[in-house]
């Protein structure tokens, strides 16, 4: 249990967030070493990025004493939301310290675009980033996609008994968090386990068919964590490969599954799979949609090869439902109801408790078997019904949180487009930037014709995009709820 204190705990927050700096300095290796093997000046951004990143960490660990570590609820939320713009902050030095340095918005909109796997980007072109760039980026999106605190539940094990379940539920996508071991350690330990294991056979199957090792990393990293970072200006389309489209499709798709499903298929339980209400939905649109794309590609004369009305329509659809954002083709010549459905797939997203953003087919389930039950009761009012998933009776008051969301999510990006629009960003371009931000999609500004990046919004709107970002990744509640007196009040 975690303590029911009201004072923040600011110490033992900072020392947590010490540790975690440590861990991304260590990770900061890789790439510096990326860049070693190739022979790049970045090597010294990284190495500087690196050494600063990892004394601050010790400094904040060795010099801070906490009197008490226990974490209350509000420390598990204010611990949570500081870490992921703590390590964004942190994150952006290799870029502005670069060969190719950025300005410190952009920097920091990239950081955050690739924690958040967002996959936004303020780059036109990337073909010219060093290979230690590349892989940062990379890396970005896939420790993300799991999620910092849970990597740190599971390296820090100490944290079982300090408000590390406040922490799980903070960060972890979905409506409600089933822990699939006894101990919260334990939990992240296995669901980073599978994540692992997923990356790295992801990594062996690219590797065997066109692309080259760094490639097969970097690809590895960005699908497995639905980020969509590339290597390439084309993106997947740059190796034309049938193969490529295959296994990506098939890894995206499982990126988009509740982790704690895959985790009991690995151990042989398939019964929450066949079971599980959700799982069944995430097929079924995909299955639909499938349908709809092919007939609507044949009638508008897109149909120029098998491939084109079968692997391509099923590579788009998947990478858009897991806000992925891969494309292998301009799926604008497709039509403009395809890419009307686009943004719905992009609303609600892949399964809770996935990589994938959007606000999630869980909640999707709740609202329209909600809305089926309020129908009925508009002929039969007296007749008493309630909202099952799995079988069970969902309580109402978790149904009226799902629609809460689902409103706040909206009023989101209402009030990011049209602060946006402030900033001399056209309408329709604003309010599509703030949903696929917000979404941790990073379709480019381009899908609408304002440009080709996000290059082109001006620097205080990327700061804006930025905390949508963060917003979206952490399910709103998390970050929104330090905006609030009732959080800061004793």
């Amino acid at each position: 249990m975690f303590s029911t204190r009201s004072k923040v705990n600011l110490p033992m927050l900072l020392k947590v967030t010490g540790w975690l700096m440590m861990i991304e300095a260590a990770f900061m290796v890789l790439p510096l070493i990326a860049s070693l093997i190739y022979g790049e000046m970045d090597s010294l951004a990284f190495l500087g990025a690196a050494i600063v990143t990892g004394i601050v960490g010790v400094l904040m660990t060795s010099f801070i004493r906490p009197s008490r570590t226990d974490l209350a609820k509000r420390d598990g939320f204010l611990l949570t939301a500081m870490i992921w713009v703590v390590f964004s902050f942190f994150g952006m030095i290799p870029f502005v310290f670069s060969e190719t340095p950025m300005s410190v918005s952009d920097a920091f909109f990239e950081a955050m675009s690739g924690f958040t796997t967002t996959g936004a980007t303020v780059l036109n072109q990337v073909e010219h980033l060093s290979h230690g760039l590349h892989l940062w980026r990379c890396l970005m999106q896939w420790i993300g996609g799991m999620g910092i605190i849970l990597f740190t539940l599971a390296v820090i094990p100490m944290l079982n008994h300090s408000g590390g379940i406040q922490m799980f539920n903070a960060e972890v996508t979905g409506i409600t968090h089933d822990k699939i071991r006894p101990r919260i350690s334990q939990t992240a330990k296995g669901l980073w386990l599978v994540y692992i294991s997923l990356t790295i056979l992801l990594l062996i199957l690219l590797w065997l068919g066109p692309m080259d090792f760094f490639d097969s990393v970097c690809h590895a990293f960005s699908t497995m964590s639905t980020g969509g970072f590339s290597t390439r200006d084309a993106s997947i389309g740059a190796w034309d490969s049938v193969y490529v489209k295959i296994v990506l499709t098939a890894f995206m798709f499982l990126g988009g599954v509740n982790f704690a499903l895959l985790f009991r298929a690995s151990t042989g339980d398939f019964k929450g799979l066949r079971q599980n209400d959700t799982f069944k939905t995430y097929l079924k649109i995909i299955g639909i949609m499938l349908v709809v794309f092919i007939i609507v590609i044949v009638v508008n004369g897109q149909a120029h090869s098998l491939s084109s009305v079968t692997i391509d329509p099923l590579f788009q659809i998947v990478s858009t439902m897991t806000s992925t954002g891969y494309t292998v083709t301009n799926f604008e010549n497709w039509g403009m109801f395809i890419v009307s459905i686009v943004f719905v797939l992009m609303f609600f997203g892949g399964c809770a408790g996935s990589t994938s953003g959007g606000a999630k087919i869980d909640r999707l389930l709740y609202l329209s078997k909600n809305l089926r039950n309020e129908l009925h009761r508009c002929i039969h009012p007296n007749a008493i019904m309630s909202v099952r998933i799995n079988g069970k009776v969902v309580a109402p008051e978790l149904v009226t949180k799902v629609i809460a969301f689902l409103c706040l999510y909206v009023l989101l990006i209402m009030a990011g487009g049209i602060l946006l629009t402030a900033f001399g960003i056209p309408l329709v371009d604003s309010f599509f930037s703030a949903f696929s931000c917000i979404s941790n999609t990073g379709l480019g500004a381009g899908v609408t014709g304002y440009g080709s990046s996000y290059e082109i919004i001006p620097d205080v709107g990327k700061w804006v995009l930025a905390l949508l970002m963060l917003i979206g990744r952490l399910e709103l509640f998390t970050v929104l709820i330090l905006f609030t007196r009732s959080f800061w009040r004793k």
